[in-house]
């Protein structure tokens, strides 16, 4: 198994963490030179917050550690790709590289619907890999949103 998917494994926990508080499960985590530096899960629902993504909150955790907003060489390990808020996030931050798990067809931002990091425009760009242990993290999320669609068929709230 690669450092790669050692990372999205762990990232996949945070989701997993998440779905069971009844968050759509994306996780996130930051690695800064082989250290696990920030952690995150999807929040917006019990936060009442529409920017608890995971990446946000992986970032700002990773921040508050390291006491600095910029995470120069930090690496972004999500298992989704990001939308366009947290795109805009990760490059303010300075991350150095995203990796990420499924692809997000609905709103993602390195390529499905737009593609921020190729954005040549902006003052910042970061190395981006998709598909690490893709079908993993699309199963997740998938598998949540099945769920959903179930109770809601079945009438359960």
């Amino acid at each position: 198994m690669t450092e790669d998917e050692n990372y999205m494994r762990a990232a996949l926990e945070l989701a997993r963490q998440g779905r069971e508080a009844g968050e759509v499960p994306v996780g996130a985590l930051v690695v800064c030179r082989g250290e696990v530096v920030g952690r995150g899960y999807n929040q917006p629902i019990s936060s009442h917050d529409p920017t608890a993504h995971a990446e946000v909150m992986a970032l700002r955790d990773a921040s508050a550690r390291m006491a600095n907003y910029r995470l120069v060489g930090c690496t972004l390990y999500v298992t989704m790709e990001p939308c366009v808020m947290c795109a805009g996030a990760i490059l303010h931050a300075r991350v150095a590289r995203v990796v990420y798990g499924a692809r997000e067809y609905k709103t993602g931002a390195h390529g499905s619907i737009i593609d921020v990091f190729a954005e040549p425009r902006l003052n910042y760009h970061c190395d981006i890999a998709g598909g690490v242990l893709g079908d993993e993290c699309a199963a997740m999320i998938s598998g949540f949103f099945e769920a959903r669609r179930q109770q809601k068929k079945e009438g359960v709230q």
